[in-house]
């Protein structure tokens, strides 16, 4: 009997698998690293055949150490990252790059939608134009005429491999709903494509996928990907989502007014909510779908704030292979504000609200500070904001307390980036002893989509393990209150300054 589900994550540092059984016990998970093609600051791509091979790398080194036999997966299901764009020709096989999320080349068309319809893009399609698709696509149309030309269809890179591991023709692409915030060329609300935007624009409707539910059966495995994976022919493939997505509904949040950070790669904060309610005035908070039809998941997002952290201990520590146990340890005895030094975690430009000119500083800094104050300062700076994203939060819906907020991702492995988010947003949180949240959210998806499973609350609820609580310090909170304020003061000095001076910074062309 065809028991168990496969799903796949194509994330950023890599590709992972995990085979889980139909009550969503994970029995077996593979790993397989990916390469950032970075010639130049602001340019990140990756090859589409090297991520394809990740993919059936990852697969077939998960059916090796799981000892479960192909002909007893049912199903597969996939999740990847969500802001990164590349095209396809009409077999299928890609025609452009992936054109990474953390790429900022697209600066110019980003700011050239948002003078042209920054409103109505917010307005339709639940979130601004930054480093995301539609300012991509128009990247690759200005630039790359014949590579825009030679596109059939836009897609994303989980859905890039579902079309590639079924055969699917571009006529048979697909794009999932979880994506439509980041796209500035849809109908979020409708879950269409805003023919309004495409025109404003002037790019083709042809161009756009078709837009699919995650738990569509899309196709599947074709025999020459099931050989390559170490599966059986057959296996029907579910459409998916986005990593974010993914993760939430692995998590369980389903009831209006959570909060949960995804302290990863990337700083994401986001909700969930049941109104669909675009950030037309602050033009940070992006709306983006739920897998769950009807509940929407409003976020923020810092590009590589979990990187910044990755490169101090790199980069500045003095100490080869310094841990981040250790880190903490030092930084542990830092008081609140780390004595007067702000971090700004904007390496890659400020993408909500947008300012791509943006970088990361280090500011106060005096012969007091250590390596300790700045390793502290790094992890208040995410913290700082997302505070100001919980202050947009709240003014969007002033009905939802946002008081409770679960903490996901490898960051949530730091106690005391728990604890400063807690004290600095004011909220009680957690963590979970269970790991994996997207690849499990997917598994649920695709157990769903081909009728293995037939509810998704208890099977999430059941594969979850709590782990530890976090609550507030009021005289931490307090303590924190202006140097949150002295933050946004250095967004807004910092922005001016390399609005002047460019080349102190600023994007790479």
């Amino acid at each position: 009997m065809s028991d168990y589900i496969i799903s796949v994550d194509i994330g950023t540092q890599g590709t992972k698998a995990a085979v889980f059984d139909r009550h969503i016990r994970m029995l077996q998970t593979a790993f397989v690293p990916s390469r950032l093609i970075s010639p130049q600051t602001g340019v990140v791509w990756q090859d589409p055949e090297e991520m394809l091979e990740e993919c059936c790398g990852a697969i077939s080194r998960l059916m090796s150490l799981s000892g479960i036999l192909p002909q007893e997966v049912a199903c597969l299901g996939l999740d990847g990252q969500m802001a990164g764009i590349m095209g396809i020709a009409a077999n299928g096989e890609a025609s452009t790059p992936y054109d990474s999320w953390l790429d900022m080349r697209c600066g110019p068309q980003m700011e050239k939608m948002n003078a042209l319809a920054g409103q109505r893009i917010i307005q339709l399609s639940g979130g601004p134009a930054t480093y995301v698709h539609g300012p991509k696509i128009l990247w690759l149309k200005e630039n790359h005429p014949e590579q825009y030309h030679n596109t059939a269809k836009f897609v994303l890179p989980h859905t890039y491999m579902v079309g590639r591991l079924c055969g699917l023709s571009a006529q048979e692409a697909y794009f999932d709903y979880t994506h439509l915030h980041f796209s500035c060329l849809s109908d979020n609300a409708g879950k269409r494509w805003s023919a309004e935007l495409l025109e404003t624009f002037g790019i083709s409707r042809d161009k756009m996928a078709r837009i699919a539910s995650p738990f569509e059966v899309v196709g599947k495995l074709q025999k020459a990907m099931a050989e390559r994976c170490g599966l059986m022919e057959g296996i029907p493939v579910v459409a998916g989502c986005g990593d974010t997505a993914a993760s939430t509904f692995g998590t369980g949040m389903f009831e209006p007014g959570r909060l949960l950070d995804c302290a990863g790669t990337a700083s994401v904060l986001c909700s969930v909510v049941d109104r669909y309610v675009p950030d037309t005035r602050h033009k940070t908070m992006v709306m983006m779908r739920s897998p769950v039809d009807g509940l929407f998941l409003p976020l923020a997002y810092i590009n590589g704030g979990g990187m910044c952290l990755r490169w101090f201990r790199n980069e500045l520590t003095g100490i080869p292979h310094a841990d981040y146990d250790a880190l903490d340890r030092e930084a542990k005895a830092i008081a609140p504000g780390s004595e007067g030094l702000l971090f700004i975690p904007h390496f890659s430009g400020r993408v909500l609200p947008g300012n791509p000119n943006l970088k990361g500083s280090f500011m106060g800094l005096d012969f007091k500070h250590t390596r300790a104050h700045l390793f502290r300062a790094i992890r208040e700076g995410i913290a700082y904001e997302y505070a100001y994203y919980l202050d947009v939060l709240r003014s969007l819906y002033p009905e939802e307390p946002f008081d409770n907020m679960l903490i996901v991702g490898g960051g949530a492995e730091s106690g005391l980036f728990n604890q400063i988010k807690s004290d600095v947003l004011s909220v009680r949180a957690s963590t979970l002893k269970t790991g994996e949240t997207a690849l499990i959210g997917s598994a649920v998806i695709a157990g769903i989509g081909i009728g293995l499973l037939d509810d998704y609350r208890q099977p999430i609820q059941a594969a979850l393990s709590p782990g530890n609580e976090y609550h507030p310090d009021p005289g931490a909170h307090r303590a924190y209150q202006p140097y949150c304020a002295a933050y946004l003061d250095a967004l807004e000095g910092c922005s001016a300054h390399y609005h002047r001076h460019p080349l102190s910074g600023g994007r790479t062309a």
